[in-house]
């Protein structure tokens, strides 16, 4: 799966590029007709320890996901938001499956 990248605010490195790429290839095990994923990687200007916001918008045919987390780290917030997708994901195939 293609998986585009943005950051704002800020220039993402390799290893955390390849670690989303990883995190959200695996979406794949549960919903094989993912089409391609946006990320978005944005630093706030805040006092706050939880300034990252992680925003990943999956794209499959008719519809489209979005999750947003706000954390300390990019990396929680792609794990989060993975996990969150995957739950949407296994929802959408059983609500296909019924219809059959």
């Amino acid at each position: 799966m293609k998986v585009n990248t943005q950051s704002v605010n800020f220039v993402a490195d390799k290893k955390l590029l390849d670690f989303i790429q990883r995190r959200l290839d695996k979406l794949e095990l549960f919903y094989d007709k993912i089409i391609e994923s946006d990320v978005y990687l944005k630093v706030e200007n805040t006092s706050d320890k939880e300034n990252k916001l992680f925003e990943a918008r999956l794209k499959v045919p008719g519809d489209s996901f979005v999750v947003k987390k706000q954390c300390k780290s990019f990396e929680e917030g792609a794990d989060i938001a993975a996990s969150s997708l995957e739950r949407q994901l296994k929802k959408r195939k059983q609500k296909l499956r019924s219809y059959l």
